[in-house]
């Protein structure tokens, strides 16, 4: 293991993050006027340098380290990047007022960084706005992933920028796009600054305040889901804001890869695209379904006002972003089930969306039936394809493997909730756990859309701080840490 390049890398990371919060530390200087008594300024200034100087600390300590960057240092990288910006991330919400402790700074800027949405803020007008700028930005920034826009602008990586770029659950490459990896890096950060440029010029011409589009562009485009209000884009009752945020929850839920595509006149990969298709087959379905269960259940839903409930609901979960505005906790059964099916299968991979993927559920599906016919018919050979080309039976392996991994996660994580909160119901703890897990924010019961993890003891904060980095890195990344073994050979 290189640990002088791992050291500069992470220096970089801490050098890029400090000078993040410093935007937010000069916004709250010159137009933070919402509370004055609120010094969020001070801490903003003191996490700054704490992220200054200890970047300049590792930068140092990283001098000679040489600029390749092999698989194993790869996995790394990723893998602890994610954990450290959460834990330099926490700082401005412990030294700003109103004070959080350790495990709920942690919590709220995990959630932030891996999109997940989740929060332990009770009353967000109670907070500075220079607070709630970092807040949303955290998302932003993770939503296509910071360690991509290291690709992108550091070029020095080398070679080694491929293993960087793949280990990123946000930036697939993806159908044998002919490119430079850090080429591809900036042309999919440049797609993501131009959409996020057209939703905030959208908000503004919604009349929505400037900082409240800031806030909605940079959680909306990374389908992360806060807000600078407590009641969320419900707070504003639009049904045209509501309209903006779902085709950019659904454009945020599509792979930027295919973006990319369109951009370099391939339009035979998007008509080959099936991922995208059954993903909103899936989305147009649910909507459809639900719509007519709840109004045809004579529960009092009217067809139109059901309509745009159910079609918010449905993209915003089913693109993990977790904006809610209306409390389907509230809703019978089979609607919910139906919200928790959405939740877990997720966006197109290479999407800012967490979940299991689209794609993924195609291939285990397909892979399912494959064995199911060649057990009773051996001597058949069936495959399984996507996209109009042939699935080999590692990725298939890959698949299965992934998919036992996430329900042993969301059994063990389960039934730990359980223990380590004995007030929690069964189903709020499973759902909050799916929740983090899968990066959506929102969970059932106790912890359902219209509540907070607030509540919740230090430790359980910690150990769903830790789901949300397993899911964004899509389990491997963050797991092989704990087993360095498995990488210390390579």
């Amino acid at each position: 293991m290189n640990y002088r390049l791992l050291s500069k890398i992470i220096g970089w990371l801490l050098l890029f993050l400090g000078l993040t919060q410093g935007l937010c530390m000069a916004y709250a200087y010159r137009f933070d006027e919402r509370h004055e008594s609120l010094d969020s300024f001070e801490g903003l200034a003191i996490s700054v340098a704490i992220n200054l100087g200890a970047s300049m600390v590792l930068l140092y300590l990283g001098r000679g380290s040489g600029k390749e960057i092999l698989r194993k240092e790869a996995i790394a990288i990723v893998g602890s990047s994610w954990l450290i910006c959460a834990l330099f991330g926490a700082l401005p919400y412990m030294l700003c007022e109103p004070r959080m402790a350790f495990a709920d700074a942690f919590f709220e800027s995990m959630s932030g960084f891996t999109t997940t949405g989740a929060s332990i803020i009770e009353d967000l007008e109670g907070f500075p706005q220079g607070i709630l700028l970092w807040r949303c930005l955290t998302q932003w920034l993770g939503g296509m992933g910071i360690l991509v826009l290291f690709v992108a602008v550091l070029s020095y990586l080398g070679v080694g920028s491929k293993a960087l770029f793949r280990h990123e659950s946000s930036a697939k490459e993806g159908g044998g796009l002919q490119s430079r990896i850090h080429d591809v890096a900036l042309r999919l950060w440049q797609i993501y600054l131009f959409l996020s440029l057209v939703l905030f010029l959208g908000f503004i011409g919604l009349n929505m305040p400037v900082f409240d589009a800031l806030c909605h562009t940079f959680t909306t485009i990374s389908t992360g889901g806060f807000s600078p209000h407590t009641a969320g884009i419900g707070y504003y009752d639009n049904v045209w804001i509501e309209l903006w945020c779902m085709l950019f929850m659904m454009l945020g839920g599509v792979s930027f890869m295919l973006f990319a595509w369109l951009l370099r006149g391939k339009w035979e990969r998007w008509r080959k695209e099936e991922e995208m298709k059954y993903f909103l087959g899936i989305v147009l379905g649910c909507v459809v379904v639900l719509t007519a269960y709840l109004v045809l259940q004579g529960e009092g839903y009217a067809w139109a006002q059901t309509l745009r409930v159910v079609s918010f609901q449905v993209i915003s979960l089913m693109t993990t972003t977790g904006f809610v505005t209306a409390d389907y906790d509230l809703w019978p059964s089979f609607p919910l089930i139906v919200l928790v099916g959405v939740m877990i299968i997720g966006g197109c991979t290479g999407s800012t969306s967490g979940g299991i993927k689209v794609s993924r559920c195609l291939i285990f599906l397909r892979t399912v039936r494959k064995e199911l016919n060649e057990s009773f018919r051996p001597n058949l050979i069936r495959y399984v394809g996507l996209n109009g080309n042939n699935v080999d039976e590692e990725v298939q392996h890959q698949t299965m493997f992934f998919f036992s991994i996430v329900a042993c996660l969301i059994a063990l994580g389960s039934m730990l909730i359980c223990f380590l909160e004995p007030s929690l119901d069964p189903l709020s703890a499973l759902s909050a756990t799916i929740s983090c897990l899968m990066n959506i924010g929102p969970a059932l019961g106790k912890l359902g859309p219209t509540e907070t993890f607030a509540a919740l003891k230090p430790i359980s904060k910690l150990l769903f701080s830790l789901f949300m980095a397993v899911g964004r890195l899509e389990v491997f990344a963050i797991l092989v840490l704990f087993f360095p073994s498995l990488w210390r050979t390579y």
